[in-house]
């Protein structure tokens, strides 16, 4: 199975809507084809069954036996490209760095960084007891080893 050309005939069907993009794409050994596809403002499943319809119709099953899946990425996995954080403003993530575990609002996010703001109970500086706090951090993607949005209830 020609990976790049999988490639080319789901960037084809994507590009007939922009605001989709492409998470992963994968072929296992036994052809199976698995294409995660993400939206700015989701995906609907009339979107997932048009880029199926494009690149199986422009592969030969008499060529090569393959099975084909478009799914949306799981909400237990992390986020892996910039847009997914775009889309995700405002809403709780569960931030993993290479020094530190952070769980806050995500309040911005671009091309370079993200900013995380959350509330913590902190000890007053003079007298007993504690006091809340709201705290902010700035990271880099690259510093961002793993990031999850948080399902509230």
């Amino acid at each position: 199975m020609n990976q790049q050309k999988i490639k080319d005939l789901v960037d084809e069907a994507l590009a007939l809507n922009e605001s989709l993009f492409l998470i992963n794409l994968s072929i296992s050994e036994n052809n199976k084809i698995q294409v995660t596809v993400d939206g700015d403002n989701g995906v609907p499943l009339s979107e997932c069954i048009r880029i199926s319809r494009n690149v199986e119709h422009n592969l030969d099953r008499e060529e090569e036996d393959f099975s084909l899946e478009v799914t949306t990425p799981d909400i237990s996995h992390p986020l892996k490209e910039k847009r997914q954080y775009i889309k995700n403003i405002n809403r709780i993530l569960k931030v993993k760095t290479t020094e530190e575990e952070l769980e806050g609002t995500l309040a911005e996010a671009d091309n370079e960084k993200i900013v995380l703001h959350w509330k913590a109970r902190e000890p007053k500086p003079i007298g007993k007891g504690k006091v809340t706090v709201n705290k902010s951090a700035t990271l880099m993607y690259k510093e961002i080893k793993e990031a999850k949005v948080k399902i509230v209830f």
